[in-house]
């Protein structure tokens, strides 16, 4: 391109102090409103990083190849830079921030690096586990509004670990989904079988592993279901819910648990019951009431709190969309 018509501010007489707002001056030729913003902030904050650290060549290498081999790592079934974000914390947060919550509605917490896009649909009170694999489970589960309207139609993504702690995207060779499935709820809500979950440790062979090695950080996962719901109108619900009691129930090292998802795990104890769900007396049984908000509710409740946030930090960025964009 024709130096000539490249038109920005001259940038020239770099140093330490005056790097960052060159930066800017660069960075400011994009008409998205919130990318400007993003890279403004994103910017700031790496250069505030460098300075007050003084952040050495040798660091910055070594930051380098650690997110270059966290890349490396990654493929079709795993994500391991879902699970670096994990275990900072960050997934957990941007869930929050983006999926706010009323009193009295399911909180949201991480995806995870688990999820798939293949499994297959069940009708209710299906097992979504092969056989064979551990200690049976009967979840039961209502669907309601914050007004405790029944919802129909609402599409529960399932999945879990099996016994062994392991997800089927774990094993070698694997040639299709297991321990996951996908439910439409009616106007009971929706059952389903499966297998009581236990404590696991996330992948630890990569560099993540090796991070947390570094921070004398365990690994390991307090037991849990996953469960991400979805109906056209209301607002997305990605949760899990932990068994009360895991010896990891207060280190997850995703930071994930959240003390209203903690739940018990009954037994069944009469026998119309198991007959009634073809189950047997003694199998596990677990029983939630998810509760969703609509995409309205959503949206109002994440431009308060945004506008709170932002008067916390002192500053003057405007909202669109329920998201800052820029300072006026």
């Amino acid at each position: 391109m024709d130096a000539s018509r490249v038109k920005i501010p001259p940038m020239k007489d770099l140093t330490d102090e005056n790097i960052t707002p060159n930066v800017h001056i660069i960075n400011s030729q994009s008409p998205d409103a919130r990318l400007r913003y993003l890279l403004t902030s994103l910017v700031s904050h790496l250069h505030d990083f460098a300075r007050e650290t003084r952040l050495t060549t040798e660091e910055w290498m070594a930051a380098i190849q650690f997110l270059t081999a966290v890349g490396q790592k990654c493929d079709d079934i795993r994500q391991e830079f879902i699970l670096l974000s994990d275990t900072l914390g960050l997934s957990v947060l941007v869930d929050g921030m983006s999926h706010p919550k009323p009193p009295g509605a399911t909180e949201g917490t991480v995806l995870g690096p688990f999820h798939t896009h293949d499994a297959d649909h069940f009708e209710i009170g299906d097992s979504i586990c092969s056989p064979g694999k551990g200690e049976p489970m009967l979840v039961l589960c209502t669907v309601k509004d914050t007004a405790g309207n029944a919802l129909e139609g609402v599409t529960v993504d399932v999945w879990e670990t099996d016994d062994t702690g392991r997800y089927d995207t774990q094993y070698p060779g694997r040639t299709g989904p297991d321990c996951r499935g996908v439910l439409t709820s009616n106007k009971n809500g929706f059952w389903f079988k499966c297998v009581k979950p236990v404590p696991y440790p996330i992948p630890s062979d990569g560099p993540v592993g090796k991070m947390l090695e570094k921070l004398n950080r365990h690994c390991y996962r307090p037991a849990h279901l996953h469960f991400k719901c979805k109906k056209e109108g209301y607002d997305e619900l990605i949760t899990a819910l932990y068994i009360r009691g895991d010896p990891y129930e207060t280190s997850d090292a995703v930071f994930g648990v959240k003390s209203s998802l903690v739940t018990d795990i009954d037994s069944i104890t009469d026998t119309a019951m198991a007959d009634k769900y073809g189950m047997k007396v003694g199998d596990h049984l677990l029983k939630w009431d998810f509760v969703l908000i609509t995409e309205t509710e959503s949206q109002e409740l994440k431009i308060r709190l945004a506008k709170e946030a932002l008067t916390k930090l002192g500053s003057t960025a405007k909202l669109e969309g329920g998201l800052p964009v820029a300072d006026i």
